[in-house]
């Protein structure tokens, strides 16, 4: 705040015992209450300076600033730029300044009300209390997060605070473990507010206002506000010892913030640490290297991740001699046959791995339940298809250390032979045939069409050429009966027989 202040001396203290009077009048008074309140703020470490304004909504004569418990007040000084406004400073905080303000104001015989009770805490006068997270500080959206604050004093209170003034919970339960107190504050379910650093002290059951020194800080990091990103291998995630590897973080267009994560028990990160590039360069690689991959998008300055990406298994290869990778019955097959690749290894194995090459598929895992040496398993392909050709490896590993592979076998190439052509002509038969019928029906649609048109026109003909001439005459009634004649001539024997019936 602006303006100048005064500094507390000892001789202003001296004068506590002179004013009380003076304090009594503001619990009675008419005027207005001011505004209290601590520059910096209403926390302080042990042996920073502090200063407390007081502000009326009129012009005063003169503030006074009363402590709880202290029997009389001291004047505050009036700052310069304005007479509605006054302070007191503090150089150097100590234990015995912490506790409960109050101020209150004088114009002319007329006394304010008292302000609101400001509270001035000290800190870093005992020791820190120790600070953890269960089960991890990276919660998902709606999951929950334990907060654990202890300390070996017998008797006293936590204070959990989070950086902002946001709110935060009470303690839920109070135990002693180790000849420690522990007061565990539960989180959750969370949301995007609770993201953010924590930290907790502890007060002394007869001195609240003195705390200890802050703990260690805790990030809590909410995950599962955006959508998730997609996470990708290049080369790809077979890798040899000794090589590099880049893994890219893929998502959608606005993040500047990406984490990624190496989990290889399946349990959540202990923290995120996130770099503006979404592209994680490991290499030289090493057994180390090995493990299951996830990425995270977010924004700078935030504690709002997005959803985890898709596992990406991260597998370091070369680590034990070759196994034989072989087709039964034979590397070249007719096309909708079945083929077996078979991985034999003659020293023991648990796991193996079967990979095509250029395909951005995971490789195929087959675990082995025979001890039974030579180890073998059998991956079969089938019906086989165009899809299947092309160069196969194979790799052996233990259970236990599922990331780590054996060198490469021998290549395999698998060839498929067949009904390509066969296929092809097929369905170019079957493409022909459907147009054909798609046409002769528009035809037979459009030829009805035309018919319905016509009769209507011939009748309306008919009927107008009778009208304008009348009945028949006798030229035109012979030639009827002429024609009649030709067409009963041409009819059969039996069909006349019938026409000659009544």
């Amino acid at each position: 705040m602006g303006g100048s202040a005064g500094t507390l001396t000892p001789t202003a203290l001296l004068y506590l015992g002179l004013c009380q009077g003076l304090w009594d009048q503001a619990w009675t008074g008419t005027l207005p209450k001011p505004s209290i309140w601590a520059d910096p703020g209403p926390m302080v470490t042990k042996g920073s300076p502090l200063t407390i304004w007081c502000q009326a909504s009129l012009q005063a004569d003169v503030y006074y600033l009363y402590k709880e418990s202290v029997h009389g007040s001291w004047p505050m000084k009036t700052s310069q730029d304005s007479s509605n406004r006054a302070s007191v400073s503090f150089a150097s905080m100590s234990s015995h300044n912490s506790g409960k303000y109050q101020c209150a104001y004088q114009r002319g015989k007329s006394w304010s009300q008292g302000s609101d009770l400001l509270t001035l805490v000290v800190t870093g006068v005992y020791d820190a209390p120790s600070f953890s997270a269960n089960p991890t500080l990276v919660v998902a959206s709606g999951g929950n997060v334990s907060l654990s604050c202890s300390s070996p004093w017998p008797r006293g209170s936590f204070h959990l605070l989070k950086e902002g003034g946001a709110d935060v919970p009470q303690y839920l339960e109070l135990t002693f473990r180790r000849k420690r107190y522990q007061a565990v504050f539960l989180v959750g379910p969370v949301n995007t507010s609770h993201g953010g650093t924590y930290r907790c002290y502890i007060s002394p059951e007869s001195y609240p206002y003195l705390w200890s020194q802050p703990s260690n800080p805790l990030h809590l990091q909410v995950t599962g506000v955006y959508r998730e990103p997609s996470l990708s291998a290049q080369p790809g995630p077979l890798v040899q010892s000794g090589d590099s590897l880049s893994l890219l973080c893929r998502s959608e267009t606005g993040f500047d913030r990406f984490a990624l994560t190496k989990d290889e028990e399946l349990r959540a990160p202990q923290c995120l640490d996130g770099q503006p590039s979404p592209n994680f360069t490991l290499g030289p690689v090493s057994r180390s290297h090995g493990g299951r991959y996830r990425c995270y998008c977010g924004h700078k300055l935030s504690s709002t991740w997005s959803a985890p990406s898709a596992p990406l298994d991260v597998l370091i290869t070369g680590m034990y001699e070759k196994p034989t990778l072989s087709a039964q019955p034979g590397p070249s097959v007719s096309w909708g046959e079945n083929v077996t690749l078979q991985c034999r290894s003659e020293v023991w194995f648990d796991s193996f791995h079967l990979s095509k090459e250029g395909s951005l598929a995971p490789p195929q895992v087959l675990h082995l339940q025979d001890t039974a040496i030579p180890n073998q398993v059998k991956f079969t392909l089938s019906p086989v298809t165009s899809d299947h050709e092309g160069t196969y490896r194979c790799y052996s590993s233990h259970s236990n250390s599922p990331y780590l592979l054996s060198q490469p076998s021998d290549p395999l190439e698998l060839l498929v032979s067949g009904p390509h052509w066969y296929l092809y002509v097929l369905i170019g038969v079957s493409v022909a045939f459907v147009l054909l019928l798609g046409l002769l029906g528009l035809l037979l649609v459009r030829h009805r069409r035309r018919g319905r048109g016509r009769k209507p026109a011939v009748s309306a003909e008919v009927s107008e050429d009778r009208g304008l001439h009348g009945r028949p005459g006798p030229a035109a009634t012979a030639q009827e009966e002429s024609l009649y004649a030709v067409m009963e001539d041409t009819l059969p024997e039996e069909d006349r027989q019938l026409d000659s019936q009544p």
